[in-house]
């Protein structure tokens, strides 16, 4: 897949098959858009392009610093290459690209730079300063410049059952089991280990200290779960808690790993972990006795688990 920064860099002489949209998640909804580009692409000896864009709209539009999203750009990346997709444009979202009219949109970028022979949108899709275009816009300027435009009906996503929205609400309640049914593979956090007040290894369960690549990084609700923890080519089976610690009077949310069966010094290394389930809520104990019991029994369902896949 080849990947531009900008609209602008953008370069080929070969008529693309486009979708566009933030894609946050790149779950099956999405996945299923995907497939119909890059089929369509295939079938007319064409290329697909996704065009999307960073910051996320919401960000500069209504300066929502809070927002959270399920992937950071590079993960983003990382699954629309797995996907197939011939071209990736992430095009730097600011005030004055959200000032293009509709026409000015489709004439300066669909038409002049990406050579558009057909595009494939949702059914809500909007487009063009405010939203004030729609696919009845869309259709009109298809025919003056010479596209096609093909909506993806209200039910087809329907029978898909998915939106970003819905991921990022199982994540945040914990439901890893929903999130990843959604996502059509396991969420994921991309981070460096860092050193932690090591107090895990002081009753036998030493932790990696992870922090999450970057600020905007959706994380899920606090608790214990079962992940994998990739270190280099390799995926260790572990227990992941996101938490404050309340057993030891700490304040500061925290993503600590044990891996099982791992030794070894990770500190500044980056790893990928992805989540597989959630064993139960964080919890405050009356003593590191009882944390200490209550681990090792984390420790067995998380093994039991990992037997049965």
């Amino acid at each position: 897949m080849k990947v531009f920064s900008s609209i602008q860099h953008f370069e080929s002489t070969t008529k693309t098959i486009v979708t566009l949209g933030t894609f946050d998640g790149v779950h099956c909804g999405h996945q299923y858009i995907l497939n119909k580009i890059i089929n369509t692409a295939k079938a007319h000896d064409m290329e697909s392009l996704v065009l999307t864009f960073f910051p996320h709209p919401r960000m500069v539009l209504n300066k929502d610093k809070s927002i959270k999203l399920i992937n950071t750009i590079n993960e983003k990346t990382e699954l629309l290459s797995k996907a197939g997709v011939d071209n990736l444009v992430i095009h730097p979202f600011d005030n004055m690209f959200s000032s293009l009219t509709g026409e000015e949109f489709t004439k300066k970028v669909l038409v002049d730079i990406f050579k558009v022979h057909k595009i494939i949108i949702g059914y809500d899709h909007r487009f063009g300063k405010g939203g004030s275009c729609d696919i009845n816009d869309l259709e009109a300027f298809g025919k003056k410049y010479g596209f096609e435009v093909e909506q993806i009906s209200a039910q087809e996503i329907n029978d898909v059952s998915v939106s970003s929205t819905k991921v990022r609400q199982a994540l945040s309640q914990g439901d890893i089991i929903d999130a990843n049914s959604y996502l059509g593979y396991p969420f994921y956090i991309t981070g460096t280990v860092t050193k932690g007040k090591q107090l895990g290894r002081t009753i036998g369960f030493p932790t990696a200290n992870i922090k999450p690549t970057e600020d905007y990084k959706l994380i899920p609700q606090k608790g214990v779960y079962i992940v994998k923890v990739k270190i280099d080519t390799i995926d260790y089976p572990a227990m992941l808690n996101i938490g404050t610690n309340p057993t030891v009077g700490e304040n500061e949310l925290t993503i600590e790993a044990n891996i099982l069966d791992f030794e070894g010094d990770i500190y500044d290394k980056e790893v990928k972990v992805s989540f597989y389930d959630r064993i139960r809520n964080e919890q405050k104990f009356n003593s590191l006795e009882e944390l200490k019991q209550q681990l090792f029994a984390d420790k067995q369902v998380t093994k039991s688990y990992f037997k049965t896949m």
